[in-house]
């Protein structure tokens, strides 16, 4: 199988090892050249990893080479889907699969990616998304990892299985397209907050009680827009909410740690560089709870210290007194 991955991030990389790894061939499009010419030249793309990755793996900077590859990968963050989508758009090949491993929504529509992806090209090509509990410095590492490839399509579903799944990265199916993007989007948000805790040294019984009543919230909210119960339970739900809430190795829980230390959101603010997915998924979901007029307590609290100043310990205090209810 030939894949053409667009962005030269961390799991767009890994990814791309992964695939070499099994024998297809891996072409990493990015932007600069340097990062190019290193993957090409030194077989490593050091932004991100300190090891080398698999020297079959080639890069370019030219996105019209996308043309004539049986998928086109679409590895960036989830504000710059749409935007590369349009910049395919004039070379993808007949049957092209379009394969989105973003995890999180579209910040202007506060819509699912696989739906702006695919009327920004007329759902002319098969559709489907990599997600699950993947840290990408553990995958390039070859440390072992399982994660659902979500289509509705099943015959697709199996192509994409077969291409990546080896010794240490298992792929499971899942044709619940709606609820897999809303676990692993929402959890970003949890993951935030779960760092925010850490970085309080709150305690190991205040985290048990966020992921739980964190995956009550995602399912809530994810059910009510036409996914599946059963979903938030699977990799896609509870397994990369576990990951995310518990690695320092997550950018989401990384971001909430520093918070959590500084008990503000001030410095973050001031200082963040990187692609922090749960930031603008906590603005979206907020909006889209109090739109549907569903309970979102988290999400609530984590938006006014994003956005309002609010400190975190102010914030967990009115999570901790609000009126009693039934679990």
């Amino acid at each position: 199988m030939r894949v053409f991955i667009v962005g030269s991030g961390a799991w767009g990389t890994a990814l791309a090892n992964v695939l070499a790894d099994n024998g297809h061939q891996a072409v990493i499009y990015g932007r600069n050249p340097k990062t190019v010419d290193e993957i090409n030249g030194q077989h490593t793309n050091t932004k991100y990893f300190s090891c080398r990755i698999n020297e079959n793996v080639r890069a370019t900077n030219d996105i019209s080479e996308c043309n004539g590859f049986d998928v086109v990968m679409l590895g960036v963050p989830s504000r710059e889907c749409l935007n590369v989508t349009k910049q395919i758009k004039p070379y993808l090949s007949e049957a092209t699969i379009i394969l989105n491993i973003a995890k999180g929504f579209e910040p202007e529509s506060y819509r699912l990616l696989s739906d702006c992806v695919s009327e920004e090209l007329e759902n002319k090509y098969p559709y489907a998304a990599l997600l699950g509990p993947s840290l990408a410095d553990e995958v390039v590492l070859h440390k072992h990892t399982a994660v659902n490839v979500c289509c509705r399509d099943e015959d697709v579903a199996r192509k994409l299985q077969r291409a990546f799944s080896n010794e240490y990265f298992r792929v499971y199916r899942n044709s619940d397209l709606i609820g897999c993007q809303y676990g692993c989007g929402l959890k970003n948000i949890i993951a935030i907050a779960s760092g925010i805790l850490y970085g309080l040294n709150l305690g190991d019984n205040a985290k048990a009680s966020l992921v739980t009543r964190g995956l009550a919230e995602i399912t809530r909210l994810g059910v009510m827009m036409g996914g599946k119960k059963e979903t938030f339970m699977g990799l896609c739900g509870m397994g990369d909410l576990i990951v995310t809430c518990t690695s320092p190795l997550s950018r989401n829980w990384q971001a909430g740690y520093q918070i959590g230390t500084d008990n503000s959101a001030e410095t973050f603010w001031k200082t963040n560089t990187k692609t922090v997915e749960g930031v603008d998924a906590c603005k979206i979901i907020k909006n889209v709870a109090v739109q549907k007029g569903i309970s979102m307590p988290i999400t609530e609290e984590l938006y006014k210290v994003l956005f309002e100043e609010k400190k975190p310990s102010e914030a967990i205090n009115d999570l901790m007194t609000r009126s009693l209810k039934a679990e």
